[in-house]
């Protein structure tokens, strides 16, 4: 409950997030790559930018997680690889807070690129919020607590389900909403 009074605190005051999200290869970030990635910066106040890229993964994308994210081989042809777009992505989320849909995940899989594109791993990553975790303090209740069920459930406009950028605008709006039902006295 103190961590989740000092977010509704720094939130109201103003701090700065990016809500990111990637989709990839695989499920191991020892093994696989990721093939998008999406970034929405913001504040209390409204987004400030969003940060989009589709990425080269170097290897196939299997059928099964195609299935998935919708993103084919053919989509992937000719575009950057990680560390070819690695210092503009740390430069978009430098000085903010990173919130993710379980963020190990997502971190795990960026500081992987980031060690093979010899950049080191994220430094903003010990103030990062994981809406997951933060969801289930927050709505106990719920049934589930995947992005896309919270999303459902909390009527917040999904976007393209497992595409990044529309992904990372739907853990934005979790975000708020947890705040917004954090801050309600107990019984409303």
């Amino acid at each position: 409950m103190k961590k989740l009074r000092k977010i509704i605190e720094e939130y109201k005051k103003g701090m700065v997030y990016t809500a990111i999200d990637t989709e990839t290869t695989g499920l191991s970030r020892y093994t696989e790559r990721i093939v998008e990635i999406g970034a929405v910066k913001f504040t209390k106040d409204g987004i400030i930018g969003e940060y989009s890229k589709l990425i080269y993964p170097e290897k196939k994308v299997p059928p099964q997680i195609i299935q998935i994210h919708g993103i084919s081989d053919e989509m992937l042809d000719g575009k950057p690889l990680f560390r070819d777009i690695a210092q503009d992505f740390v430069s978009f989320i430098e000085g903010t807070t990173l919130i993710a849909h379980n963020a190990p995940f997502d971190i795990g899989f960026i500081n992987k690129e980031l060690n093979i594109a010899g950049l080191g791993e994220l430094t903003n990553t010990k103030f990062s919020i994981d809406t997951l975790i933060l969801s289930r303090k927050v709505f106990p209740e719920s049934r589930k607590h995947t992005l896309q069920f919270l999303a459902e459930s909390l009527q917040i406009p999904k976007g393209t389900a497992h595409r990044a950028t529309d992904d990372a605008r739907v853990c934005m709006e979790l975000f708020h909403k947890c705040i917004i039902h954090a801050e309600q006295p107990p019984g409303r």
